[in-house]
């Protein structure tokens, strides 16, 4: 990033809502919001690429530490590569369910019905791989420290799957343990890490989810007045 201290714009995108357009606007995102459910079979029908462009773009209004954008967003729709992420994953995956988690971590699992077949990984249309910069690189080859990047990438990950859900897609967040394979796999470089896959499309006719609910507001939040 520049050194050079940005120029300063006046904020003549803000607009002031009434408190009634703002409840309206904020009850609306919710019962969207309200909607969105984690997926783990998908249909094979194609989405188009404009849309992901578009979700991407909004993930990167993101907030970051000292406005470094430390995000890196590999998206796969090659058959060939999400086969070969997909045969990876598992590998790692098969490993987890045999003794590389702990009896807690599986026993929490065990709601969700998971175990180590991802076919997901292969027939969904799109594999958005989200990769933390760990540090830039100038032109010279010299190392630029970064700030906050968990932080910064969660923010835009979160962004990004609100973005997905807005577009009439469904997601679904996988995490292989460890996911330094995708690194190799997606030709990436060794300042970035894999933080996850995020997969992306239509659901399957017919998909099933599980019945959960979330918590409430007094389970997540406090007021001091």
């Amino acid at each position: 990033m520049s050194e050079q201290a940005y120029n300063a714009i006046p904020l003549t995108q803000y607009q002031v809502l009434t408190p009634a357009e703002m409840k309206k606007r904020t009850d609306d995102f919710f019962a969207l919001m309200k909607k969105r459910r984690s997926v783990r079979a998908f249909s094979d029908q194609p989405v188009d690429r404009n849309i992901i462009e578009k979700c991407l773009l909004t993930a990167g209004r993101a907030p970051s530490g000292a406005n470094q954008q430390p995000w890196k967003f590999v998206v796969v729709s090659n058959p060939e590569l999400k086969r070969t992420i997909r045969l990876a994953a598992e590998e790692e995956e098969r490993e987890f369910y045999a003794g590389g988690a702990s009896e807690e971590w599986l026993d929490a699992l065990k709601p969700l019905a998971t175990d180590a077949e991802k076919p997901f990984l292969e027939h969904a249309p799109y594999l958005i791989v989200i990769f933390s910069e760990n540090y830039g690189i100038d032109e010279q080859g010299n190392k630029i420290k970064h700030y906050y990047v968990r932080d910064s990438v969660g923010i835009a990950t979160g962004m990004l799957i609100t973005a997905i859900h807005n577009a009439g897609l469904v997601s679904l967040t996988h995490t292989p343990s460890p996911m330094r394979f995708l690194n190799q796999i997606l030709d990436r470089p060794k300042n970035e890490t894999p933080t996850m896959i995020l997969v992306v499309g239509y659901p399957e006719e017919g998909v099933t989810v599980p019945d959960i609910e979330k918590k409430s507001l007094d389970q997540i939040a406090l007021f001091k007045d």
